[in-house]
């Protein structure tokens, strides 16, 4: 299986030590690539829609984005951590993440998402968990993911070796019954019923916009997916 593990942020703090604990029992002879944000992936999006008009490939800050998003589109599963900035995602996370509105349904969907599995890790001392990784669920929904699941741990302290051996224990336990989840899911991801329809919503947009050059529709077109053909169908 390959792993894509995106942390948002430098240091190895709680989110990354969960990650860690994760993938340390998923089936051996993994394939990860990790990346560190804002070192991977230093740059804010300037809006300047050169990737929507263009193509991905002019982006002004394309050569950070290139390697993770190879990595992205190879890997079978994808992890996203995040620490819990001001009940967010970091910024940092919210950065990259920018970088990528062009994979949105709305846009030019990749099909490789609708056959993927994704596990975001949020941590916080207090609260901010569900927010911050709704943050990151957003986006990997409307690029087409259905299996998403999320884990928040709220771990009353401000670092790792702080958390309580009660605390690291229950985190092994949860880690345990996530990998098993995930070693023994289907190899071809289900799509639900909501992404598909999201889907089929932006088709009717992008049919009512059939005579338009743009580069979403063209994109669509040259998809097949105007006609017959759908992303998750192989």
């Amino acid at each position: 299986m390959k792993i894509a593990v995106i942390h948002g942020q430098n240091h190895k703090g709680c989110s990354y030590h969960v990650s860690k604990s994760l993938l340390e029992k998923l089936t051996t002879e993994n394939n990860i690539s990790e990346f560190f944000l804002p070192k991977d992936m230093p740059k804010f999006c300037t809006g300047c829609y050169t990737c929507l008009v263009k193509g991905e490939e002019y982006c002004p800050h394309y050569k950070y984005i290139k390697p993770i998003t190879e990595s992205i589109l190879k890997s079978d599963l994808l992890v996203f951590t995040t620490p819990v900035y001001c009940l967010r995602a970091s910024g940092a996370m919210k950065a990259l993440l920018d970088h990528y509105f062009t994979w949105f349904v709305v846009h030019r969907p990749k099909e490789e998402m609708y056959f993927k599995k994704a596990i975001i890790i949020s941590s916080g001392a207090g609260n901010g968990m569900r927010q911050a990784a709704k943050d990151i669920k957003t986006s990997l929904f409307y690029w087409g993911i259905s299996n998403i699941k999320v884990y928040k741990l709220r771990s009353m302290a401000m670092s790792w070796p702080d958390i309580s051996d009660k605390n690291k224990e229950k985190i092994e336990n949860d880690m345990s019954k996530l990998a098993n989840q995930i070693n023994n899911a289907h190899k071809k991801e289900r799509v639900s019923l909501r992404c598909k329809f999201i889907f089929y919503l932006m088709r009717m947009a992008q049919q009512k916009d059939k005579e338009s050059c743009s580069k979403d529709n063209e994109y669509w077109q040259e998809k097949g997916w105007l006609d017959d053909k759908r992303p998750w169908r192989k």
